[in-house]
């Protein structure tokens, strides 16, 4: 902490440019923020507070390659590699409001990605838990989630089909690709009472996203809206 002090101290001093850049460029983001939210978000009919505050709070331009953070407030997914995006921030609203998540909750993510949609998780749970396929995204998440002071995220690289059985049951999955079918293994690792919201269909199609409620051991299902993501990526067994 000390070192970290005297560095923006000699910054201040020395490179009074740089703190003042760093200040005017955190301050322009922030607005861009604040702009989502309002006109992104709660616009289109997002009203949970906690939801609300994550998505306030969350650097979203952290999470992007520095060559997209011009557009990283932008209502768009972003590429972030190995063919894998961002997405849009409305759908990352939606998807966790639909969720209903309490503080006391442990979340299982499918599909780690640049790690924000895990980071928004942490703000309102007690633990996530995240896994991505592809190792390097996972390291990198990981990296970039540490770095932000998230110590309540676990970031695995893994096969996202088996979920993650060690740490089940979940009071809430969410999944951030899609599979034609829903992966079972997800359904069984989901808590009596547990949510889940994952899109379904082919990749390259348009899919449903379909929210389900675990209840006295049936799943009751609700599609909620058309959408588009990545497929996800079963690993080989």
């Amino acid at each position: 902490m000390k070192i970290i002090a005297s560095f923006v101290l000699i910054s201040i001093l020395f490179f009074p440019g740089f703190s003042l850049c760093l200040a005017a460029e955190n301050g322009v983001f922030s607005r861009l923020r604040d702009r989502m939210v309002k006109g992104q978000i709660i616009a289109r009919g997002v009203s949970d507070p906690g939801v609300l505050k994550a998505m306030e709070k969350v650097k979203r331009h952290v999470f992007v390659p520095e060559r997209y953070r011009a557009h990283a407030y932008n209502d768009h997914p972003l590429p972030i590699g190995k063919g894998q995006t961002i997405s849009q921030p409305y759908i990352v609203a939606f998807m966790t409001e639909a969720l209903a998540l309490k503080p006391k909750d442990r979340v299982l993510e499918i599909g780690t990605g640049s790690g924000y949609q895990a980071a928004i998780l942490a703000e309102l749970v007690d633990e996530v838990y995240t896994i991505e396929i592809v190792g390097e995204l996972a390291k990198k998440a990981k990296q970039t989630l540490e770095k932000l002071g998230y110590r309540n995220i676990h970031v695995k690289t893994g096969d996202g089909y088996k979920g993650w059985p060690e740490k089940a049951p979940f009071d809430a999955v969410i999944v951030t690709c899609a599979p034609e079918k829903i992966p079972r293994p997800l359904v069984q690792q989901l808590k009596e009472g547990g949510r889940m919201i994952i899109p379904v269909g082919k990749a390259g199609s348009i899919q449903r996203l379909v929210k389900l409620t675990k209840k006295d051991g049936k799943i009751k299902k609700h599609e909620e809206m058309l959408v588009r993501f990545v497929p996800m990526v079963k690993g080989s067994d």
